[in-house]
């Protein structure tokens, strides 16, 4: 297990570096998180308990329900973003109720802790003639058969067609991918599992990376990882979104786009195509169907089609 993640300042007794060591051991082996996740939840975790310092207390049963709001209100006059201060409200809860849970307060002040809602921005998305034009690139650039084209082409094939995570697209195994019923097992957020499907052209570029351009690439240390580096291992999410941020940025036209982009595209493809959005929030493994929501945006156009269409009195 990784040690615990030090906050920015190191002024934190030896009570409150010990409940941070217990709270990762909790984070990692009871919940599952990734070592990313932890990492974030230890990084808030640490700043409150320093502030929590700060204010003169030394134990956690200082904390109460001011001291969080005014840990909120700092992280406000330093100018972080309504994101930011929405993220660390939901890590303090989470983390006082789970001490509260496990006896080390004796009250849950989280539990009437609010945090503003933050402003959702929407990745750029590509029309259908953009992402023709994405994927033919990626073809002919596979065209000559080197393992890294065929990787590369399968990689944007996948991201479009399940609107899967960089991170769960990095975190594949060959034993993940069903070709015959052209399903992938995604292990997503908190390892939860899902399958999501795929479609014929996404299904021929994988055909062709594990029969032709994984062999090519594979050393004794790659392991099961299905998508391999250079240098055959796992491949990782920054070589991912470098490798869509280069494909895209070659179409005139195209709006800058990351993996996330891809998976917007995708979702928006799929409404606009008439999937309902209990399915779309299935594939896109998201827990809340509001989340899935922010994915809706819908042209004006297309909305009064739908108006006039349905409605007895358009």
């Amino acid at each position: 297990m990784a040690n615990v993640v030090e906050p920015e300042t190191p002024d934190l007794s030896g009570d409150f570096v010990v409940l941070l060591r217990d709270y990762e051991r909790h984070l990692s082996a009871e919940r599952d998180l990734t070592a990313h996740s932890v990492r974030a939840y230890l990084g808030d975790i640490g700043d409150l308990l320093d502030h929590l310092t700060r204010l003169g207390h030394h134990e956690l049963a200082g904390l109460d329900l001011r001291g969080l709001r005014s840990w909120l209100a700092k992280q406000q006059s330093l100018g972080k973003a309504r994101s930011t201060i929405s993220r660390r409200a939901t890590a303090a809860r989470v983390f006082t109720a789970w001490a509260h849970r496990t006896g080390r307060i004796a009250t849950d002040p989280g539990a009437l802790l609010a945090s503003p809602r933050p402003h959702r921005t929407l990745p750029g998305v590509l029309g259908a003639s953009d992402t023709k034009a994405l994927l033919d690139v990626s073809a002919i650039a596979a065209d000559d058969g080197h393992p890294v084209g065929l990787r590369d082409l399968a990689i944007i094939e996948l991201l479009y067609a399940t609107g899967i995570r960089v991170g769960e697209l990095c975190g594949l195994d060959i034993d993940d991918v069903d070709t015959g019923r052209r399903v992938v097992r995604v292990f997503g957020k908190g390892r939860k599992e899902r399958s999501v499907p795929y479609g014929v052209p996404a299904g021929e570029a994988l055909d062709g990376w594990q029969r032709q351009g994984r062999p090519a690439l594979a050393q004794p240390g790659s392991g099961p990882a299905l998508f391999l580096g250079a240098r055959g291992g796992r491949i990782d999410q920054r070589a991912v979104r470098r490798l869509v941020h280069e494909r895209v940025a070659s179409i005139e036209g195209a709006p800058e786009l990351s993996p996330h982009g891809l998976r917007h595209t995708a979702a928006t493809h799929l409404l606009e195509g008439g999937a309902d959005l209990r399915s779309v929030q299935e594939l896109l493994g998201h827990a809340s169907l509001a989340t899935t929501q922010i994915y809706t945006h819908v042209s004006g156009d297309r909305l009064r089609r739908a108006y006039d269409q349905a409605h007895p009195r358009a």
